[in-house]
């Protein structure tokens, strides 16, 4: 896999222009999901973006880096106990994700006898996707967010300081994100509402997540136009509504965004070589690559764009790209036209770089070395290609199940 540093720079240079140029005051979270290999990271967080992790493993990648926790954003629907006391010990922000990490992590404050800033994760429909991710967060439209929103003002442990929301993945309409700053802006109202002159929380930063579309192609097409639209009108979208609902508030609440596939995937390559090929009963041409969905999970969901890394002459026809795993899902693209590739070609397959060296899978074939094409035109190798020895490091073979201990008679 090759990524391109002008590529992830540009991107993350257009989304804080688009941002920053409408609002006064964005805190940006580089989604560690979306893609933890040291190089990508350690790009993004000197263009200014602080960490967002789903899990204490990316945590401690964050950490590792020299990330403080004070610049680490917490989300994820399973945050056990260690994480959570690591988060208050090393000032990290937590956005609750239901009720029972509530109550942990206000038992672990009351233990250190100390006051956390919080978040709450709101899940809510946007009537413009017809869909929402019901399973994280807290429920808008049954009044269940304003509950936690207000058990956590009652908290003696816990400061209620923002609210959370995250759409989905790829998300093709602005206007969703304009409905959802809408509804958390409600909230916000109605907590301080119910809170005002007892309690007097007061928030001050509302996050958006992330979801913004990359340059790819859904294998379900958009409707309409193909194209998703530029970050400058989800920019637009966000920072208009929130400045016509919160305008004569001083100081304007922080907005935070947790960015993943918008940054990183246009800048992603894979350059795989053809193995085989055969006629397929349909007539179109199979052609085996060396590499399949062990590398390119996203293949499921994208269409991911082909092109050649050589002149192939001859007549064009249908083709299906196929990898190399004993399974039979294992198709990345097509039928698509290609001209008669042969054993030792090189097939590109372009917008690879979001997810897929996290959902990567050990299965069948050794996981490929990943390099960085840099600005001024040099080639780095940011994760070495794996060997059979990285494969079996952690296993641990008894001495009675090894091959020389099989008796003689069942050899």
């Amino acid at each position: 896999i090759v990524f391109e540093e002008s590529v992830l720079r540009k991107r993350a240079r257009a989304m804080r222009a688009a941002f920053t140029s409408r609002y006064p005051k964005v805190r940006f979270g580089w989604s560690y999901k979306t893609n933890y290999l040291d190089a990508v990271c350690g790009l993004l967080h000197q263009e200014g973006w602080d960490a967002e992790v789903v899990s204490e493993l990316e945590y401690d990648m964050a950490r590792r880096l020299g990330i403080p926790g004070t610049r680490i954003l917490c989300n994820g629907a399973h945050k056990p106990r260690r994480w959570l006391q690591r988060t208050i010990e090393e000032g990290a922000y937590v956005q609750l994700d239901h009720f029972d990490e509530l109550i942990l992590l206000e038992q672990l404050a009351r233990e250190r006898g100390v006051q956390v800033a919080v978040g709450i994760r709101v899940n809510l429909m946007a009537e413009s996707l017809g869909v929402a991710w019901e399973r994280f967060g807290f429920h808008f439209e049954s009044g269940e967010a304003l509950d936690a929103a207000l058990r956590v003002c009652q908290s003696h442990h816990l400061r209620l300081t923002g609210v959370h929301c995250h759409l989905g993945t790829f998300i093709p309409d602005p206007q969703a994100y304009r409905e959802s700053a809408r509804k958390l802006v409600s909230l916000i109202e109605q907590v301080e509402e119910h809170t005002q002159g007892h309690l007097d929380c007061r928030i001050e930063r509302i996050n958006l997540g992330g979801g913004f579309p990359s340059g790819n192609t859904l294998a379900i097409p958009l409707p309409g136009n193909s194209q998703p639209p530029p970050i400058e009108d989800y920019a637009e979208a966000i920072c208009d509504e929130l400045h016509d609902l919160l305008g004569d508030r001083n100081p304007l609440p922080e907005l935070c965004l947790e960015s993943g596939r918008a940054l990183c995937d246009d800048a992603g390559t894979l350059i795989t070589t053809v193995s085989g090929t055969r006629r397929l009963s349909s007539g179109a041409r199979g052609v085996v690559l060396d590499g399949g969905l062990n590398i390119l999970y996203t293949a499921h969901w994208y269409r991911h764009a082909v092109r050649l890394g050589q002149p192939v002459l001859g007549s064009y026809e249908d083709t299906i790209l196929y990898g190399p795993l004993c399974m039979n899902i294992d198709a990345l693209a097509g039928p698509l036209r290609l001209p008669p590739v042969t054993v030792g070609h090189r097939v590109l397959l372009q917008c690879v770089g979001a997810y897929n060296v996290t959902q990567w899978m050990q299965f069948s074939q050794l996981r490929p070395a990943v390099v960085m094409v840099t600005s001024d035109g040099q080639v780095e190798v940011i994760r070495r290609a794996e060997t059979i020895a990285d494969v079996k490091a952690p296993e641990k073979l008894p001495s009675r199940f090894a091959p020389t201990a099989i008796p003689s008679d069942r050899r």
